[in-house]
């Protein structure tokens, strides 16, 4: 275990041992927050410290989840806040500085209204996606009585699932980062190569332009 997963581990550790079940709240928190403290060690500790260690049962191990999830919904609740309060003020004055124009905005807004709802349910399910997708939804103003709803219900299955995995395997919970690390690379470069295309295509759009 590296560095700063040792004390990330030691982190959730003394919350756990500090505030209990309320600590799955605030940590999920944090997660949803666009702040990386993986869920993929703060649910299956839970599932092994609150839940195996204290000889509970396995509907506890769904209380974790539903505490996880609640997590979520207030984390992602400030990320949505800050991307409709804040960063899309700053993309409206500043964006065209980061190749983004007001008619990507508008882009961006039909797509969320279109597929919004799907992209916020299933995004909870996948590594690294899961904790930045609050804010661009934020940005696109979706809405917020379904954005809170559906984020629960897709974080439900993913915290109960690491929670559970955590009770199975205890002390071995470690077995869990190993088997969903290496889908995090491939994650993350495809979202770097859709910047890629995106920057491509406008710069060749702004030479189009200046030639013309």
């Amino acid at each position: 275990m590296g560095t700063i997963e040792a004390q990330i581990l030691a982190f959730i550790n003394e919350v756990y041992n500090s505030i209990g079940w309320t600590g799955v709240v605030v940590l999920m928190a944090i997660e949803s927050a666009c702040i990386p403290l993986p869920s993929e060690v703060i649910m299956p500790l839970a599932g092994w410290m609150l839940v195996r260690e204290n000889e509970l049962g396995l509907s506890s191990v769904v209380l974790a989840g539903v505490f996880g999830a609640l997590g979520c919904v207030v984390g992602s609740l400030v990320a949505y806040v800050v991307g409709a309060w804040g960063g899309r003020p700053l993309v409206e004055r500043y964006g065209r500085y980061v190749l983004i124009s007001p008619h990507d905005l508008q882009r961006a807004d039909a797509w969320f209204a279109r597929y919004g709802d799907w992209a916020v349910f299933f995004s909870r399910l996948l590594p690294v996606v899961r904790t930045f997708i609050s804010f661009p939804a934020g940005i696109a103003r979706t809405n917020l009585p379904r954005f809170i709803v559906l984020t629960f219900l897709g974080s439900l299955p993913w915290t109960v699932a690491l929670a559970y995995a955590g009770y199975v395997l205890g002390e071995h919970w470690e077995t869990i980062r190993e088997v969903m690390r290496p889908f995090d690379i491939p994650i993350i470069l495809f979202f770097v190569v859709l910047v890629a295309i995106y920057v491509y295509r406008h710069l060749r759009k702004s030479q189009s332009i200046s030639l013309d």
